[in-house]
């Protein structure tokens, strides 16, 4: 296997951030953890599409969606492909993710998507943004953390709880559509959506080479 080699080296209020080069794709790696990378992007894909896809048909054309965070930027660049999505608000807390897309590598991904008009970045932390923002938005596409069982920071941890939910139940629209993207399956948050009052509880897959496949968690705000 190729050795990565370091692009840029950040230390944040979340901690440090690294951007690498492994042969011809990219990484990300936020305090040691490895969160994602452009080697293959399908599942950030599906995130966005399932989302989509899962809205009623009468709000498919012209419906807003919130993506935190930016990562590699596959999902705002799916979602600036598609002309149904009206308005496209993305959360990112690390500003060093923010740079490296609109000066740096990441751009060749994203630079089409951020120029786009429907397009907002938000340099703020989603779980903060979630609780205070008065905004609503049709869907809510989450990739902040390698699953509701792995993530990148402690704080994260309350955007699955009980109460997290709630919140992200109440930044929807009815009938708005929660995605979120997981390293590996979780029966647990299925039954967390459940108790938290969303419907239409599924999971969708995206196998990988080795291992457990990744997979999107959607769930339905009722109207």
């Amino acid at each position: 296997m190729t050795s990565p080699v370091t692009l840029d080296r950040r230390d944040g209020p979340y901690g440090e951030v690294v951007l690498r080069r492994r042969a011809e794709h990219y990484e990300i790696i936020a305090n040691g953890t490895f969160l994602m990378d452009t080697s293959d992007g399908r599942s950030e894909r599906l995130l966005v599409d399932a989302a989509l896809g899962a809205l009623p048909e009468a709000s498919r054309s012209g419906a807003s969606v919130l993506v935190g965070g930016l990562g590699v930027g596959f999902s705002l660049a799916h979602a600036a492909a598609e002309p149904r999505w009206r308005r496209i608000v993305v959360a990112e807390r690390e500003e060093a993710i923010i740079d490296w897309h609109r000066q740096g590598p990441l751009a060749a991904i994203s630079g089409a998507a951020l120029a786009d008009p429907r397009t907002v970045i938000l340099h703020t932390d989603l779980v903060e943004h979630l609780r205070t923002t008065t905004d609503t938005y049709d869907a809510l596409c989450l990739d902040i953390d390698n699953g509701p069982d792995w993530t990148v920071t402690e704080d994260n941890e309350s955007l699955y709880s009980a109460e997290g939910l709630a919140t992200c139940a109440a930044r929807l629209n009815p009938g708005g559509i929660l995605a979120v993207w997981s390293a590996r399956p979780s029966a647990d948050f299925e039954e967390s959506l459940r108790n938290a009052g969303f419907s239409g509880v599924r999971t969708e897959e995206i196998p990988v080479a080795r291992g457990v496949p990744d997979v999107v968690h959607l769930a339905v705000r009722p109207g």
